[in-house]
């Protein structure tokens, strides 16, 4: 007798992760939500530790088995839905973050943002992103991990460092370091995709101090 089949998908939001199990007649047979901890180091800034994600990606997965009643062998595939700018900087050799991931909704890089404009440069930006210059985005996140954090600048130096929004975080995790990789939706809310291209722009890696071996490859969302 042939096993039934289903999906995993994963809903990794701003304050919680939800884990829905799909059968094949596309209902939701179990659906879990865990919610973590938000950070708030000053006025503006917006903080998730990744390990709080991780972890509740794992706990809703483990119950959700339980209460389907299904086994890991009959998930046949996995899809991941997430809070699109936030920034997650780990360690390729042990998987490990540096930091805490900055979210989303973090203003710390408004300073960078407008030395930027200053420049000229919001133009180019719009021109090649489609977006506005803005802290909201990826790009100067990064930038701000690399400049503020020791080792993760340490970790570029040596090939070491992974940068990458919740998407590739996770699926990093879940590959077991297998899997480095984002989709097109992901990599254009980073402020460094090229939409003509839809691949890693070298003017604007070169902007925001970042190199291109340190993001993921990116991929069409149903890769």
């Amino acid at each position: 007798m042939q096993m039934a089949k289903y999906i995993l998908a994963i809903d990794q939001g701003t304050t919680g992760t939800t884990a829905n199990f799909i059968n094949e007649s596309g209902n939701v047979i179990a659906k879990v939500n865990k919610e973590f901890r938000q950070i708030f180091p000053q006025s503006g800034w917006v903080e998730h530790d990744p390990e709080d994600i991780w972890k509740t990606v794992m706990l809703t997965i483990q119950e959700g088995l339980k209460i389907s009643k299904i086994s890991s062998s009959q998930i046949v595939g996995i899809g991941i839905t997430n809070q699109r700018e936030t920034v997650v900087a780990w360690d390729k050799k042990t998987s490990k973050p540096f930091c805490n991931a900055i979210v989303w909704q973090c203003r710390r890089t408004t300073d960078f943002c407008q030395r930027l404009k200053k420049k000229g440069l919001e133009r180019m930006i719009k021109r090649k992103t489609g977006l506005v210059l803005d802290p909201y985005f990826s790009g100067s996140k990064m930038q701000w991990i690399l400049k503020n954090t020791p080792q993760a600048k340490t970790a570029q130096q040596k090939g070491r460092l992974a940068f990458g929004t919740i998407d590739s975080f996770l699926l990093w995790r879940l590959s077991g370091g297998k899997s480095f990789q984002t989709d097109v939706s992901n990599a254009s809310r980073t402020m460094l995709m090229n939409l003509k291209t839809c691949d890693w722009d070298t003017d604007l890696l070169k902007i925001f101090s970042l190199r291109k071996e340190t993001l993921p490859q990116i991929n069409d969302s149903n890769a």
